[in-house]
């Protein structure tokens, strides 16, 4: 069983999308999988209510609701992890997370919150729990913007594993309560490379 936790203080940043399309990729696959919600606002949950009886099954879990059970055969869990989280709550959802997935906009404002982000992790000593990856979101390539946030992460010590586009095709996932890995491949072959290399950092042994 491996537990990946997408978290990030700071609201707005993709947290929910992110882990929306995550489990649905493991669904896609036929490996059993579970999503928690520890968000106040459900927005995971939500989506999984608008998901189609005709699509593999995700198991939905309420993270608010306290301690959480799975069945045996959940191979993948994909935490969501609430904003405006205490020094205390990050460290417990660290605790729980084999890996751990930090989105970032590219943003000055989502800069500088990271920046004070990571410098919480180092000082709680969370860096060394768990496997720790940035993902640039919402990308808008070729922007002064998006330049100036690939440079400044890669001044910290984690690494960037990939940056996703800021695609119409979340929009229409997230509607639908599908992911983009479930949608027609012609219209999401730009996004499922952006993807690949996700996946492929996640499950490295």
């Amino acid at each position: 069983m491996k537990k990946i936790l997408i978290v990030n203080p700071k609201g707005g940043c993709g947290k929910t999308t992110i882990a929306a399309n995550l489990a649905s990729y493991y669904a896609l696959w036929d490996v059993p999988v579970a999503l928690i919600d520890y968000d106040p606002q459900h927005s995971s949950l939500e989506w999984l209510d608008q998901r189609p009886a005709d699509l593999n099954q995700i198991m939905a879990v309420n993270g608010a609701k306290g301690r959480v059970n799975f069945n045996l055969d959940v191979e993948r869990i994909v935490i969501d992890a609430p904003a405006r989280t205490t020094d205390i709550q990050t460290q417990r959802l660290f605790e729980k997370a084999d890996v751990v997935l930090v989105p970032v906009l590219p943003s000055a404002i989502d800069i500088r919150a990271i920046g004070h982000f990571v410098g919480q992790l180092m000082l709680g000593g969370m860096l060394k729990t768990a496997r720790i990856g940035l993902v640039a979101n919402r990308v808008k390539e070729n922007t002064i913007v998006f330049h100036n946030l690939e440079r400044f992460l890669k001044t910290l010590d984690i690494p960037l594993v990939t940056h996703l586009r800021d695609s119409q095709n979340y929009i229409r996932a997230s509607e639908g309560g599908f992911g983009i890995f479930e949608m027609s491949p012609y219209q999401v072959d730009k996004d499922i490379e952006q993807w690949r290399s996700l996946i492929e950092w996640i499950e490295e042994k």
